[in-house]
């Protein structure tokens, strides 16, 4: 199990441009890849219901599975608790989760789990030593969709990987004023797929 730290920016589509030409990026590699995300919940929504998130995600050749917590989320910033290893698309189970409740848990509702919204988008990102932290950017654009609806994904990630929380803040309110345009958004992507499936 990690903790994922990370602040989210909704990012309007004509400022992707300027941001990959920012100064704080310029010089530093950054990596593309394609994602594919199938979240999976039970008919009646019962992931949901205890505020969690269960999702496959293929990047390139792999295949991870990820299970979230809400955890604390305000204005763009989260702090949750995160699992993900690796399990091919034709498997399901859940024995590397080290907690032993949300396992068992997990194990009971397998039986049912369906597809509930899928996501995909291109991911560029990049890897910036930021103040005393190592911290990731990441561009997402592409698509939310359910069955009958869908939405654009246009979203900045700024998480955590090793350092202080304060980095994290101080490079996102850099970013805030170094774009105009961008802003706090706190809705997960997850959290975002469900609202699209109550409009069904």
């Amino acid at each position: 199990m990690a903790e994922e730290i990370e602040i989210k920016l909704a990012l309007p589509v004509r400022l992707a441009p300027g941001l990959r030409q920012l100064p704080l990026l310029a010089g530093a590699a950054s990596q593309k890849h394609c994602l594919r995300n199938l979240y999976l919940d039970t008919p009646e929504q019962d992931l949901r219901g205890q505020r969690m998130a269960l999702r496959r995600r293929q990047m390139d050749d792999l295949w991870l599975m990820t299970i979230k917590t809400e955890g604390e989320v305000r204005a763009g910033y989260s702090r949750r608790q995160e699992w993900e290893y690796p399990m091919p698309p034709d498997e399901l189970t859940f024995d590397a989760i080290d907690d032993d409740t949300l396992r068992q848990q997990l194990q009971r509702l397998a039986p049912r789990l369906t597809l509930a919204f899928r996501t995909d988008f291109v991911r560029q990102c990049w890897h910036l030593h930021y103040g005393k932290s190592q911290i990731e950017l990441a561009l997402d654009l592409g698509r939310i969709c359910t069955r009958k609806h869908r939405e654009p994904i246009r979203e900045v990630e700024l998480e955590l990987k090793s350092g202080t929380e304060s980095d994290l803040h101080t490079l996102a309110d850099t970013l805030l004023h170094t774009l105009p345009g961008l802003t706090p958004h706190a809705p997960s992507k997850a959290a975002r797929g469900y609202a699209l499936l109550d409009k069904s």
